[in-house]
């Protein structure tokens, strides 16, 4: 591990000027304590090798050591809520098919027909038995058999030797997981702390209702890497400055598996100039930006209806609004929710390729998968929202793929965020053209801003070399 450069405080890295803790300190509810927790670790200043990303030999790598061993999200209960209901999910030469069983538990079993080695699926639904399309082998929903066509020619098969093979599936707070190994930590210990983090955040209650996939030409973690930190966004997303604190952000390790990126919303970036700039600007720049919706603009005077009082801050003004609009919209009592649950990202990481965010506005989960090799990603963005008090729970969107000539802000459900992920495509598919023609082979990290992308590969080389 390289020494740490010696003019570089033995502190934690920060900003000039205010930091995280500084705004909660000033918001007029705490959100609960371990979001004010340092939790940073100083992991080494190395580069990380360019190779990681492009090489097919270290993509096998993650085929074989890595990808059979992690847990990773392959639905949600919504888009399955009915014994029969299934899921097809692949990712990484591995085909899954999720069922929902009679008794509302989940069984995951190898979508491969054990006869000639059809999948048995390509899609998602509802059956009562899964039939390969090929000679008619068939399994009832628990996966054990339920036909051989000409049984009489297969004496040698016995209905236990032909039980569909199964992965292991864990579920929390409405997703589901598989993970192909039998042996290793439980769900719950390869999540922690993140389910006591979500604890009150309750995504069990949520749906999705936005889904939308792309396929990226870039590698999957080049892709994912761009999600991970707010170093990048007073360039790329210049729109967002106004309100975004994004060098103010704070970023902690929490395990092996699970990382955090805490980005407030509704004050001013260190990298705009503030001098002239009012409490109200920022807040008019909020809402400009988000939309104007009824519930925040009035078109007969063309004016933002939500104002600053005197001696507010942008942030406490914008805090209080969105405890109205969450109390309209989903019901309840969101009176003594901090602000930084309702305005900030609160964007966690969970190993290797899923990010669900924090807090109590609809939130955003990201996933990302090679597709199908080293070279190409498929990226989804979920948004999930509560479901109002006393309302049934309906059944998930389907997800919106993409096709190669439409852009993130084609779609519409989106909203201002389509065009936000499309300010990112450019970089992450040219971030993997100059990785291949690095002359120095080397990228470089910040020791802090950048630290869950380091974290990532730290434990990434854990399942590689173990």
């Amino acid at each position: 591990m390289a020494d740490r450069d010696p003019n570089l405080s033995e502190n934690t890295p920060r900003c000039p000027g205010p930091g995280w803790d500084d705004i909660l300190q000033q918001d007029s509810i705490q959100p609960p304590a371990f979001m004010s927790e340092d939790q940073y670790q100083y992991l080494g200043s190395d580069p990380i090798d360019a190779k990681r990303f492009y090489d097919p030999a270290f993509f096998q790598l993650e085929v074989e050591k890595m990808w059979p061993n992690v847990w990773q999200f392959a639905a949600r209960n919504e888009e399955m809520p009915d014994a029969g209901d299934y899921v097809t999910y692949e990712n990484a030469g591995r085909s899954y098919l999720l069922v929902r069983q009679e008794d509302g538990s989940v069984k995951a079993f190898h979508n491969v027909c054990l006869h000639r080695g059809r999948k048995l699926t390509t899609d998602s639904g509802f059956a009562d038995q899964f039939a390969c399309p090929f000679h008619g082998f068939a399994w009832n929903t628990d996966g054990t058999l339920k036909n051989i066509p000409c049984r009489w020619d297969f004496g040698h098969l016995s209905d236990k030797k032909m039980q569909l093979p199964e992965a292991s599936v864990g579920t929390w707070g409405g997703y589901i997981f598989v993970r192909d190994a039998a042996e290793g930590p439980s769900l719950e210990e390869y999540l922690a702390p993140l389910p006591e983090h979500f604890k009150q955040w309750r995504h069990e209650d949520c749906v999705t209702v936005a889904w939308v996939g792309k396929v990226v030409k870039a590698n999957w973690k080049i892709t994912m890497e761009a999600f991970m930190e707010s170093y990048h966004a007073y360039v790329t997303h210049p729109q967002l400055m106004p309100f975004t604190g994004d060098a103010n952000a704070a970023y902690n390790i929490l395990g092996d598996h699970v990382n955090v990126n805490y980005t407030p919303f509704g004050t001013i970036s260190p990298h705009v100039n503030a001098n002239g700039k009012s409490e109200q600007w920022i807040v008019d720049e909020f809402v400009k930006y988000n939309g104007r919706s009824s519930d925040n603009y009035d078109p007969d005077k063309d004016q933002y209806n939500v104002h600053v009082p005197e001696g507010k801050s942008a942030r406490l003004a914008l805090g209080e609004a969105m405890r109205e609009a969450s109390t309209r919209a989903f019901g309840g009592d969101y009176s003594k929710v901090s602000e930084s649950e309702l305005l900030d990202a609160l964007v966690y990481n969970i190993f290797p390729n899923t990010a669900p965010w924090g807090g109590f506005m609809p939130n955003i989960v990201y996933r990302w998968r090679p597709w199908p090799d080293a070279d190409h990603c498929l990226m989804e963005v979920r948004v999930i929202a509560r479901v109002p008090e006393g309302k049934p729970h309906p059944r998930s969107v389907p997800m919106h793929l993409l096709s190669d000539s439409e852009t993130w802000a084609d779609a519409p459900e989106l909203g201002v965020l389509g065009a936000v992920v499309d300010q990112d495509m450019t970089n992450m598919e040219l971030t993997h053209e100059g990785l291949k023609c690095s002359k120095n082979g080397n990228v470089e990290l910040g020791d802090y801003q950048e630290i869950r992308i380091r974290h990532f590969h730290q434990t990434l080389d854990k399942y590689i070399n173990a």
